[in-house]
């Protein structure tokens, strides 16, 4: 049900309870609005998340913006919005405080969730991120593993500019465990992705990979 469907739907329970004496409507608008909030409250973080990435700036506002989806979800018993709003949780401590310490119990929910629900795209961002912490780690077979695996789902939900992204991470990893022809091919198989795709943000984390490789 899309946004104004649920708001439209809570006025009619509205409705019904003052002009028809229902005494449960209420109850139900307010579920329908708890969604709206959850699905607004995940919509702008992202959007903070990705000023973010353009200014370096923390915004105080995108953790509880995401902590706030998630409990709402909860709350609704939506697994699958449960686990994409603590996905965001999860990169906030990661990408923006770089606290893995925190970010990957969070993650490993995530996508656990996903798995219940299952709902793939957030499983291969969640293992894609608990790939970047065992690498940051250096724990680089376990690192090595999950984006494999993350890279496998995004293949078959045909998901290119987040397999060439993946590849990248991957390349890092062989140079990492002195696999260099590995890394070799794995920088080029991303860039033939990236550039079939249109995804020039992973193109300029192909060049700079391939400078450093």
């Amino acid at each position: 049900m899309s946004v104004d469907e649920r708001i439209e739907r809570a006025r009619l329970l509205y409705e019904r309870s003052i002009f028809d004496g229902d005494a449960g409507a209420l109850a139900i608008a307010e579920r329908e609005l708890d969604a709206v909030e959850a699905d607004l409250a995940l919509a702008r973080g992202r959007v903070i998340h990705g000023r973010f990435l353009e200014q370096r700036n923390e915004d105080p506002d995108e953790l509880a913006l995401f902590e706030r989806a998630a409990q709402l979800y909860q709350v609704l018993g939506d697994v699958r919005g449960e686990a994409e709003s603590l996905f965001w949780v999860g990169i906030f401590h990661q990408v923006v405080r770089h606290d893995n310490d925190l970010a990957v119990p969070v993650l490993e929910r995530s996508c656990e969730l996903a798995t219940k629900a299952g709902d793939k795209l957030t499983i291969s961002y969640a293992l894609r991120h608990l790939g970047i912490a065992e690498h940051v780690a250096g724990r680089l077979d376990a690192a090595r593993e999950r984006l494999e695996e993350s890279t496998r789902i995004r293949r078959e939900l045909g998901f290119m500019p987040g397999v060439a992204a993946n590849l990248v991470g991957l390349a890092y990893i062989a140079a990492g465990q002195d696999r260099r022809d590995d890394a070799l091919a794995l920088i080029e198989e991303a860039g033939t992705i990236a550039e079939t795709s249109g995804a020039q943000s992973i193109m300029r984390e192909v060049e700079e990979a391939r400078t450093q490789l």
